[in-house]
Formats: structure tokens, sequence, C-alpha cells
């Protein structure tokens, strides 16, 4: 009799953890199901907020980048209006300009045509140019 018991007792044993298992997987299913839910909403919120901190900077760089070219042509317009005081007007700092340019450009490659401005402020140009020259 003492096999029988013991197999009545490890048969109870398993109905009783079968039982369990039927009973508590639908509502493991349910916790998992609500567990995931929460962590994709979570992740959701966060990937929201990365997105928010990244316009953010965005907006903030382009407000820098923007002030600094203020900033840049206020410099350089207050560069150009000394230059051209210093120079006696804003004729004589286009005339320096000019020339400026002209002895940047000097021996740039091995023939240059200038171009010089007459009475008129128009260029003649190419005046009495001949081919093979």
């Amino acid at each position: 009799m003492r096999g029988t018991g013991f197999t009545i007792t490890i048969a109870a044993l398993i109905a009783l953890v079968a039982g369990a298992f039927l009973i508590g997987m639908p509502a493991y299913n349910v916790y998992a199901k609500r567990m995931a839910g929460k962590a994709a909403y979570q992740e959701a919120l966060q990937n929201r907020q990365i997105r928010v901190l990244e316009a953010q900077a965005l907006l903030d760089a382009a407000e820098l980048t923007a002030q600094a070219e203020v900033a840049r042509a206020k410099g350089t317009n207050e560069a150009n209006r000394i230059m051209a005081e210093s120079l006696g007007g804003p004729d004589n700092y286009l005339r320096w300009a000019y020339i400026n340019m002209l002895q940047e450009t000097a021996g740039q490659g091995d023939r240059q045509i200038i171009y010089l401005p007459t009475e008129a402020g128009m260029p003649i140009l190419e005046a009495g140019r001949r081919p093979g020259n």
C-alpha cells in the first residue's frame, strides 16, 4: 500500500502543478504583456525626449551661428567704414580694393587680361587685342 499512496501523492502533486500552471499561465501572460506595454511606453517617452533635445540643440546651434554671422557682418561693416574714411571716401576705398585685387592676382598663370576702368566707370573690353598676343 505504501507504493500506492506514494503514487497517489505524486499524481496529486502533478495535478496540482498542472492546475497551477493552467491557472497561472493566463495571468502571467497578462502580466508579461502589461510589462511589455510599460517598457514600450517608457522607450517611446525616452525617444521623444531625445528627439526634443536634439531639436533644441539644433535650434541653439542655429541661433548661435546667426549671432556669429551678425557679429562678423558688423565687424566687417565697421572695418570697411574705417578703411573708407581713412582713404578719403568710398570711391578711394574701391580704387584701393581694386589695386589690392590686382596685386593678389599678379603672377597667376602665364597671361592675364586686366580690365581697367575708364572715366565713365566702364572698362574698355580688350580694345586693340590682336590674335597671337
